[in-house]
């Protein structure tokens, strides 16, 4: 590839950016940077009606979240007119829209588009009178004759209409009898045949262009050499083909995506599936600025950005080999559109699950800490409990001296002890919470497996093992107690089961030992004692 590559992803600013406007932004993004090229965000928001306040920038956040920023576009304020590079910008089209008349007129010049004065009531009778004779109408070469526009009027009475202010739109003049060859680098050779082609509208007499014109002006004049975007353009693949051969200009390379499926694999992914089956379809959480309605997001579910990547990179695109945990260089290294799939890629919340389960446990244990201790926070100061064990801050202990300074964050040894049972941080405190509070209570069914005649007397003494443990490590805790159970030739699960059982409340948790070093000496004791009285 000797030309410098350039793509833009380019999203209407009308509500939150869904998974499947992610997923295109990703495979841009891959692009580019596979090629070394630029990955460029330009924002269509032509149609003003729809605009949402807040959109623009939930697009950019998101963006960034994903570790996907682009080289130029648009500064994340909508309410500036900053670009990150000014050589193509504005970003925005509606602070385009001076550009795109003089185009329009190019077309109506050069005879590929015209005049059409048709009014909405004149349309809708010619639909309902074309239904009522089982026909579909279509405004193009059949038709437009019979019209008003600027092909059935003389040009003084177009020149009058114009003049009067009347009404009117810009249609692209699609030709008879012609079979178009497009090429698509996912899905080859297409043939299209003209007389089924309808004549889009390109421009208005309110002064905004379509997304057809616009769209097309856009990608030729910031050099977008490559346009790769979702299954639901490829019906207007054939007018932009069409509108470039119109201008003279070098097409750009198509490439349209395979839509992402419902999870039983039928249909297009909508919010709806999402609500039903209990799992986000935006990136970040959005509140809707009319109805304040709150949409989950992936990033406050508690997912990993390298997660959300991982997955989405998979629904359409497979490497050719077995490999599947992929980091987002990786992803660059391998990535290919003759490896994406023509078929629809079936979403699956699972799948995304053991990624997020699988980069949980690549995450350093004091970051993770960090995202646990609110949660710590929260749980501790909302129990009146005085039985705590662990502060959010350290404990103490014989022998402190000999905890590595970077180890004493006991939330990031407690992370590092639980996390390979976690896929979310939410989960974490479950996994933990008897490392911070004791037993209040005891599983009932696990009591009568270990607590049994004589283990009353095997606790006490296992009391007083623990107290001749002067240096209260993990190394020393296993073998004062495993030699203790090893001399006396008594079953690990006479000991095992209800010493767990004190310190958990629950047969349940990492390694016991560990589970001791954390809470000290003290409180372990404590907990022993405790479970005696109560059981």
């Amino acid at each position: 590839m000797t030309k410098n590559v350039r793509v833009r992803f380019a999203p209407s600013p009308t509500g939150p950016l869904h998974i499947g406007g992610v997923r295109t932004a990703l495979f841009n993004y891959l692009f580019a940077k596979k090629h070394h090229g630029t990955f460029v965000l330009r924002i269509e928001d032509t149609d003003q009606n729809r605009y949402v306040e807040g959109a623009e920038k939930y697009i950019v956040d998101a963006l960034n979240w994903c570790g996907m920023p682009y080289d130029e576009g648009p500064t994340s304020t909508a309410l500036s007119t900053d670009s990150k590079n000014e050589t193509f910008g504005p970003y925005r089209q509606s602070e385009r829209k001076h550009l795109y008349k003089q185009y329009a007129d190019e077309l109506i010049a050069s005879g590929n588009a015209y005049y059409a004065f048709d009014t909405a009531e004149t349309l809708d009778f010619h639909r309902k009178d074309h239904e009522a004779k089982g026909k579909t109408f279509i405004y193009n070469w059949h038709n437009r004759l019979k019209l008003s526009n600027s092909l059935s009027l003389s040009a003084e009475e177009v020149k009058a209409k114009l003049n009067a202010g009347d009404a009117y739109v810009i249609r692209f003049k699609s030709p008879q009898d012609e079979t178009l060859h497009l090429i698509d680098s996912i899905r080859g050779d297409i043939k299209i045949d003209t007389n089924i082609l309808d004549d889009k509208v390109l421009f208005k007499s309110d002064g905004m262009p379509t997304y057809h014109l616009a769209n097309i002006v856009d990608d030729h004049l910031m050099e977008i050499t490559h346009v790769i975007r979702g299954e639901e353009w490829l019906p207007s693949l054939a007018l932009h083909y069409q509108l470039y051969k119109a201008f003279g200009w070098d097409a750009p390379e198509f490439a349209h995506l395979p839509l992402i499926l419902k999870p039983t694999g039928k249909g297009k992914l909508s919010k709806r599936d999402g609500d039903k089956l209990g799992f986000p379809v935006f990136p970040l959480e959005w509140k809707d600025p009319k109805s304040n309605d709150i949409s989950r997001g992936y990033k406050e579910d508690g997912y990993f950005p390298e997660a959300m990547v991982n997955f989405l990179a998979f629904l359409g695109w497979n490497p050719g080999t077995e490999q599947e945990i992929f980091n987002l260089d990786e992803l660059i290294e391998a990535f290919d559109l003759s490896r994406v799939n023509k078929s629809g890629a079936r979403f699956d919340p699972d799948k995304i699950k053991w990624f997020n389960h699988y980069y949980m446990q690549t995450q350093n244990d004091d970051v993770l800490a960090e995202l646990f201790k609110p949660i710590v926070d929260e749980k501790l100061n909302a129990t009146s409990s005085t039985s705590t064990s662990l502060s959010t801050g350290s404990v103490e202990r014989s022998h402190q001296d000999e905890i590595s300074p970077s180890s004493r964050n006991d939330i990031a040894l407690v992370v590092g002890l639980i996390k390979e049972r976690a896929t979310f941080i939410s989960d974490f405190w479950n996994l933990s919470h008897f490392f911070f509070i004791a037993p209040k209570a005891y599983d009932e069914k696990a009591s009568k497996k270990a607590f049994k005649e004589g283990t009353k007397e095997l606790m006490l003494e296992l009391v007083s093992i623990i107290n001749t443990v002067e240096d209260f490590s993990v190394e020393n805790l296993q073998t004062k107690i495993k030699g203790w159970i090893t001399d006396n030739d008594i079953g690990f699960g006479k000991v095992m089961m209800p010493l767990r059982l004190a310190l958990v409340g629950a047969l349940q948790g990492p390694d016991v030992f560990d589970i001791m070093y954390m809470i000290g000496k003290k409180e372990s004791i404590k907990r022993i004692e405790a479970a005696i009285a109560s059981l």
